[in-house]
């Protein structure tokens, strides 16, 4: 079997709405056998004959061999693409290309996993728990969201987890706060081995702060960077590029889709996202100013 992404006229399966979410259910048998948790896939929007060239990238929620082989994608309606998709009915044809990115990396042996996640990015834990548990992890969770409605899985994730945390800045749902909250305190309950995080790169960021203060490692998956920036999905158009300080101690600007959406959360330079810090390998380097004709020399 290839590793190699592929581009394939998806059928709809279901489409159905979670919370304040919608889930996209396709069969996409060739995407489903190569797929690994944490990779995402591109879909195109607004049917065969749309101006709308640019792709929608989703994590992806679950993967089954029924009808020969689906997968699931959970998203928030946010815009006219995503808008198009939650108008699709069974047996429309939608094109998808994937699975694309690096996955997570797993734990050689079995440790003890804390899976953080926020709103719909949330979504893309629940491939990997699996795998975890498969793997003989113990796999704990924390979710958390604005309200009730924007925490994505928290009964799936009783279900399945080892421990389950859900917290909501109203208080509607679980403990009142925020994720960066509770996380300490579930951290030394758990005996968290290493910190898996999906969600808004706020959440990303403090995630990957807190883990730190513990010395664990963190691997990120930067859905919503990639959601917001990428155009292509493959690399090539070079628009979700990010600071990442390298194994050598260089600060190279990597691709969200191409070289994550995974990455290792110590390593990306969160208060540098959207720039080209000056130090970064490449980076443009100011010109002295050109006299004007006719200036003291």
């Amino acid at each position: 079997m290839s590793d190699s992404p592929v581009q394939t006229s998806a059928t709809v399966l279901t489409v159905r709405q979670v919370q304040d979410y919608h889930a996209l259910t396709l069969v996409a048998p060739a995407i489903a056998e190569r797929f690994r948790p944490g990779q995402f896939v591109a879909v195109a929007v607004g049917g065969e004959h749309s101006g709308r060239l640019v792709r929608r990238c989703f994590s992806v929620y679950e993967v089954k061999s029924d009808y020969g082989g689906t997968i699931e994608v959970v998203f928030a309606d946010t815009e006219p693409g995503t808008s198009w998709l939650t108008g699709r009915r069974s047996r429309d044809q939608v094109d998808v290309l994937g699975p694309l990115g690096r996955p997570f990396r797993l734990p050689r042996d079995p440790v003890n996993c804390l899976l953080v996640g926020g709103g719909p990015q949330g979504a893309a834990l629940f491939a990997l728990a699996d795998t975890l548990a498969r793997r003989g992890c113990k796999v704990h969770f924390v979710l958390g969201g604005a309200s009730a409605r924007e925490v994505f899985g928290s009964r799936m994730a009783q279900r399945i987890g080892d421990t389950a945390v859900t917290t909501t800045e109203d208080g509607s749902l679980g403990e009142r706060g925020a994720v960066r909250d509770v996380l300490p305190r579930v951290i030394e309950e758990t005996g968290a081995d290493v910190v898996y995080a999906c969600g808004p790169t706020a959440l990303l960021r403090s995630v990957t702060r807190v883990a730190g203060d513990f010395g664990l490692p963190s691997q990120v998956f930067l859905e919503e960077f990639l959601q917001s920036t990428a155009v292509c999905g493959t690399g090539l158009c070079m628009t979700c590029v990010l600071p990442f300080h390298g194994d050598d101690g260089v600060t190279r600007m990597v691709r969200a889709c191409a070289d994550g959406p995974v990455l290792r959360g110590d390593r990306v330079r969160w208060g540098d996202l959207g720039t080209i810090p000056f130090d970064a390998l490449g980076a443009p380097r100011v010109l002295s100013a050109v006299p004007s004709e006719g200036a003291d020399r």
